[in-house]
């Protein structure tokens, strides 16, 4: 079962005031005790009380002393470095709730404005739209767009690296050799195809053109130019 909160507000009951001290001190020694024994620091604990004519003292009035007088020895920049009173306190428990509240303010834009752009997706006009509303929209728009871009140079980037680690191929190259003056010789012969055919009818006239032109047959020894890949001895 939960604790019921207590009202942070002066008792006014004397009885009830004086049993709430009782037992509020006798937890703030406990406590107190546990963190000098498990965090191993020098503590004290004096607390005056408005009916008792002697304050209550933790641990003695002989250690609580030299605790006092070595804090004391310190230099007075660190005596105050992290000293706090109630007025001080207070400001920086307000400075914090104020952060929250803006934090929580700017959370709570954020989430109005990315339903006013998922409405406008959606095809809710935008006409009736405030300046600051339109602004809001407008960063935020621009804010998605440039994570989306963000992701597609990554994305790229990340393509070209893994292309740079494929292992390349070998592809094999076709060395072109020097052909020979006899192979040279053949292919032009292969290319002209009327030439097989004058070579085969050496005794036939072979027309061509129109066929009223008539070429003569081939004589092996009228054609000098192939003597040097044909030679005839």
């Amino acid at each position: 079962m939960a604790r019921k909160k207590v009202k942070l507000a002066w008792i006014a009951n004397d009885s009830t005031r004086r049993v709430t001290f009782k037992k509020r001190r006798r937890g703030l020694i406990k406590k107190v005790s546990e963190l000098a024994t498990l965090c191993d620091v020098k503590a004290c604990l004096i607390l005056y009380g408005a009916q008792e004519q002697h304050p209550s003292v933790w641990p003695s009035f002989h250690e609580a002393a030299r605790v006092l007088n070595e804090f004391r020895s310190m230099p007075e920049m660190e005596q105050c470095k992290k000293m706090m009173n109630q007025e001080g306190f207070l400001f920086q428990r307000i400075a914090k709730l104020q952060e929250q509240l803006r934090k929580q303010e700017r959370e709570n834009r954020e989430l109005e404005t990315s339903l006013l752009m998922y409405e406008g997706l959606a095809g809710r006009s935008l006409h009736d739209v405030g300046i600051e509303d339109a602004t809001s929209l407008a960063w935020m728009v621009e804010m998605k767009t440039q994570l989306v871009y963000d992701r597609m140079e990554h994305i790229r980037k990340e393509h070209l690296a893994s292309r740079e680690v494929e292992p390349k191929m070998h592809v094999p190259q076709t060395v072109a050799m020097e052909k020979t003056p006899m192979q040279v010789a053949m292919e032009e012969l292969q290319r002209q195809s009327w030439f097989m055919e004058v070579g085969s009818t050496s005794d036939q006239k072979v027309k061509f053109g129109s066929g009223d032109e008539v070429l003569p047959p081939y004589n092996a020894h009228c054609s000098p130019w192939l003597d040097p890949y044909f030679p005839l001895n």
